[in-house]
């Protein structure tokens, strides 16, 4: 068997799967409605025909119900339709099923692998040669499943219907080949439930709720569409509206960042303040320090603090001394002369520039001081 031979039978068998299982879901539903309800949405619609002699005996049968309509003479006039223009309006359209007696066939029981099931009709198109005396050309056949056995196996049965035995009967009902299904009556006169025709013969039925389910399918599809729309739309605003609050909470939060890192900036700036006043002596104590240690006949013109450096200008007529007289103070250290000593010609004193080193940590003035 070649690669597409087998995709092919592959997906026949998966959509006779789905269709079974389908029907079997859509019997379940329906079994849960009332009777009557039972009756007008789920039950089956057929038009029976069976040959009773010379007669053509029809007959309605909705679900379980069978109502007689009419028996006509045979043969029927010839045509594609003979009982068109015999029928009722409201049966014209239904489905049309010849009923066979038991007679006209043959049954055989067979058992079968549990696999057999899906393809029923398949498998026991093989066992016609060997279960009954006529060529698989020569009938019609179908089966059923009669019974699942303990061991797992199908207790299956092969109907099966002569060919020239259809045919005669065809031309007894004027040609019809408006036909939806042929069945066989068993001995108490019931229905097998098989259907002999082989399905490229079988009269397709126009569903008259199909456009119906089809502009519902279409209307779902479009409501579910639109949902879908709906829903993605709300879902873009939501975030449009999510992200214009996360700009404006980031423009605060920016602008709060700001402004602690301005209280930072001013705690860290006000503590590096105390770190140097706290530092260096305060220049109040410094001034008193030099005004006790500054000799008499000494005059500041400048005195300055930057940093840590001290920086005196003025005259005086002990420059040589400054430096051992400011030697030895807490406030400061390393006094030195900067520079040469140069002498004032109107007050014949040496002008003087003196640095000194301010000392780190707070200074305690001694209880001594120098002569101003």
């Amino acid at each position: 068997m070649s690669a597409s031979s087998a995709g092919s039978v592959v997906l026949a068998h998966s959509s006779a799967s789905l269709r079974g299982f389908l029907a079997w879901w859509g019997r379940n539903l329906c079994a849960w409605l009332p009777a009557q309800m039972r009756d007008a949405l789920c039950g089956e619609r057929r038009l029976l025909l069976q040959v009773e002699g010379d007669a053509l005996r029809l007959c309605a049968r909705h679900g379980d119900h069978v109502q007689p309509l009419a028996e006509l003479p045979l043969p029927l006039p010839a045509g594609p339709d003979p009982l068109g223009s015999l029928l009722r309006e409201d049966v014209r359209d239904w489905p049309r099923w010849l009923q066979l007696p038991a007679s006209a066939g043959l049954r055989r029981r067979l058992v079968l692998p549990a696999a057999a099931g899906a393809r029923l009709r398949d498998v026991l198109a093989f066992e016609i040669e060997r279960q009954t005396p006529f060529a698989a050309g020569e009938v019609l056949h179908d089966g059923r499943v009669l019974q699942m056995l303990d061991d797992g196996r199908l207790l299956a049965e092969l109907v099966v219907l002569p060919r020239r035995h259809y045919q005669a009967l065809l031309a007894r009902l004027g040609g019809m080949t408006a036909l939806a299904g042929v069945d066989m009556l068993d001995a108490a006169g019931a229905p097998l439930g098989v259907n002999l025709l082989p399905p490229a013969e079988r009269l397709a039925q126009r569903n008259p709720w199909r456009m119906w389910n089809l502009a519902l399918a279409t209307v779902a599809l479009c409501a579910l569409g639109f949902g879908l729309a709906q829903l993605l739309d709300n879902r873009r605003a939501a975030a449009a509206e999510l992200q214009a609050a996360m700009a404006g909470r980031e423009a605060q939060a920016r602008a709060v960042a700001r402004q602690r890192q301005q209280v930072l900036d001013a705690i860290e700036g006000g503590a590096w303040l105390r770190a140097q006043r706290n530092g260096r002596p305060p220049a109040v104590e410094v001034m008193d320090a030099l005004a006790r240690r500054l000799p008499e006949g000494t005059y500041l013109e400048k005195l300055a603090i930057d940093g840590n450096q001290l920086t005196l200008i003025g005259l005086s007529n002990q420059a040589a001394a400054l430096v051992g007289k400011l030697e030895g103070a807490p406030q400061w250290n390393a006094p030195a002369l900067s520079g040469a000593l140069q002498q004032d010609p109107l007050t014949r004193m040496d002008r003087f520039t003196l640095v000194a080193q301010l000392r780190q940590g707070n200074a305690t003035t001694p209880g001594g001081g120098g002569a101003r």
